[in-house]
């Protein structure tokens, strides 16, 4: 069992920026990620940003390409998700996720509850 938990969502204004932090009870190193992903009302859940558990590999969705930056520090079990130029469409609860190395939400295993970003233009 993992357990997640979200924190730094804020409401900001078009082109700020936010950090958000997802502190892990433990990270198992096999071949596993840590994911971002997020959901805005009456849409689906997005794979936002992923990263390999054990080593650096990353993977972005082309929207947030360039403007996001998945990090960990494993010695904290601890993963973040830096967001500048940030624009309304980012706006969304963003949850971050363990499991496979994948960009469908069904290959996570465990979830954390979500922190809100809000951007207003």
């Amino acid at each position: 069992q993992v357990q997640l938990a979200e924190s730094g969502g804020g409401s900001v204004q078009a082109g700020g920026s936010l950090r958000l932090s997802c502190a892990a009870s433990r990270y198992t190193y096999g071949p596993y990620c840590m994911g971002w992903f997020r959901q805005a009302p009456g849409k689906e859940r997005e794979f936002v940003a992923r990263i390999s558990i054990r080593g650096s590999g990353t993977f972005y969705v082309d929207s947030v390409m360039g403007r996001f930056t998945i990090s960990q520090d494993n010695a904290k079990n601890t993963l973040y998700l830096q967001m500048n130029s940030l624009k309304p469409e980012d706006t969304a609860m963003y949850y971050c996720a363990y499991g496979a190395c994948a960009r469908s939400a069904r290959e996570y295993m465990y979830w954390g509850r979500g922190t809100q970003v809000t951007v207003s233009s």
